[in-house]
């Protein structure tokens, strides 16, 4: 696939969600051409009809536009509900008492059917629960095999089936359900790029849904539960991305600790080298109308100035009014951040310090040299995405054109930080890397007659993890005419 597909302006990512307002081939075209790198598919919602039918649309989007597409499958994950009431709902007050058991019985206003068992044998006195999206608040004040009781803190209607949470301790649930296993292998049959993991506590989750997907898809926590803070380093390690999930966050812990919080993570993934995407209600408002609150724009271009590799939408996309206005806006924010001259200052606050490898050390003196020799892009060789990641982490000012021979990389790269990834054969000398790297430079914009770039490639060529070269050259602008005149 030899892309003719001009590299975008920005360096950060756009991900929009695919849902009933974006499920058209006309649509998701439109969504891409506004500024969607990558699409999300909410196994939450739809059958995998659905998810089947726009997984291939974009697939064919992908050879009408001329790039790698990525496509994460964003997993479901526990979902925790109360039982139904015999009245369908029950208004309590504060300082009332109210029981969550395991009898079978239709609630009424002193108790509800609770039925999670590993709640039970998790919960603690003085633990609060949480309920509609943290709407109520419950007290624990003693806690049996059978029975939870508690007071009522924040009081309010409580009706069938509203969710749960539990934020003050680590449950004993495993992180993938059998409806994630089963929507899990769909995700890998259709080859989606990545696999996002929901209800992450701890590292041991990551290593479980690492191991069934087995290489087959790249894997990005989603940070969205207190416990998975307190693990974030282990959960960092493991994981290939990692996602500020605000909303469960701002459920569970309070509101005024979230942006912190997302700043922590953010850095943290940054100094690990890992692709990090900040999402939930970044445009909000853009559900119903066509325009962001100031609010929104400003909570956009902090996470663009804090150097997160990609931002997402999420109902605005998916089942919003204006699917295609909110990528536009998404876009034009990003684009507005970027050209900001106190951008890069900003963007590399967080310090990203080498591993002591090769390829950290050439991935460093690639983006020093930069304005040194008044490079125009980097191009880098990769099979495995690694040295792509590298460079990417150094967060450098010019675009980061990535040649590998894996389509799986290059539609990987699609939550990376400045990448542009072309799917093209592999070179088998350095006379042939020099060569290919000016002709893909022209060929996409990257760089024209006169400009220099920086190479960084490997050898022995084809070997993973083996980045040892950095070179300068400077483009003559004829290499593409020469090189169709000798075919």
């Amino acid at each position: 696939m030899l892309s003719q597909f001009v590299p975008r302006s920005r360096k950060v990512r756009i991900l929009a969600t695919l849902g009933p307002s974006s499920d058209t081939h006309e649509r998701i075209k439109e969504l891409a051409e506004a500024g969607a790198d990558a699409f999300r598919l909410n196994m939450s919602h739809g059958t995998h009809e659905d998810h089947a039918q726009r997984i291939q649309i974009i697939r064919s989007l992908e050879k009408e536009l001329g790039r790698p597409t990525t496509i994460l499958a964003d997993l479901q994950g526990p979902k925790l509900r109360v039982g139904k009431f015999a009245n369908g709902k029950e208004e309590l007050t504060k300082g009332q008492t109210f029981a969550f058991d395991r009898d079978e019985m239709p609630g009424d206003a002193t108790r509800v059917t609770l039925p999670h068992r590993e709640i039970f044998e998790a919960i603690e006195v003085g633990t609060r629960l949480l309920v509609d999206d943290g709407k109520l608040v419950f007290r624990v004040t003693s806690a049996h095999p059978e029975r939870i009781e508690t007071l009522v803190e924040v009081p309010g209607t409580i009706s069938n089936n509203k969710g749960l949470n539990v934020p003050d301790v680590v449950l004993p649930l495993a992180a993938l359900t059998e409806k994630d296993r089963k929507d899990l292998a769909f995700a890998l049959e259709h080859d989606v790029d990545w696999i996002a993991l929901s209800f992450v506590q701890r590292p041991e989750d990551v290593a479980e849904a690492r191991r069934l997907i087995s290489g087959r898809a790249a894997l990005l926590a989603k940070i969205e539960k207190p416990a998975a803070i307190e693990r974030l380093d282990g959960i960092l390690e493991l994981a290939d991305a990692v996602m500020v999930a605000r909303g469960d966050l701002g459920v569970e812990m309070p509101a005024h600790e979230v942006p912190p919080l997302q700043k922590k993570i953010v850095e943290s993934a940054r100094r690990l080298g890992r692709p990090v995407v900040v999402a939930t209600q970044m445009l909000e408002s853009m559900i119903t109308t066509p325009s962001p609150t100031r609010a929104e724009v400003s909570d956009v271009a902090t996470a663009v100035y804090d150097g997160a590799d990609a931002i997402m939408l999420s109902a605005e996309s998916a089942s919003g009014a204006w699917p295609v206005e909110a990528v536009a806006m998404m876009n034009s924010i990003a684009t507005s951040v970027e050209a900001d001259p106190g951008y890069a200052a900003r963007v590399h606050f967080t310090e990203t310090l080498p591993d002591p490898t090769t390829a950290d050390a050439i991935a460093g003196a690639a983006r020093n040299m930069i304005d040194t020799v008044t490079a125009a892009g980097i191009v880098c060789f990769t099979s495995s995405g690694s040295t792509a990641r590298r460079v990417a982490r150094e967060r450098p000012s010019v675009p980061i054109l990535v040649l590998t021979p894996s389509l799986q990389t290059a539609r990987r790269s699609g939550l990376l930080w400045g990448a542009h990834a072309v799917h093209t054969k592999d070179v088998e000398s350095f006379e042939e890397m020099v060569g290919k790297s000016k002709r893909m430079a022209l060929r996409h914009r990257v760089a024209e007659g006169g400009d220099r770039i920086i190479l960084m490639a490997g050898v022995p060529f084809g070997t993973p993890g083996s980045t040892n070269i950095l070179h300068v050259v400077r483009l003559v602008g004829d290499e593409l005419e020469r090189h169709q005149a000798r075919v």
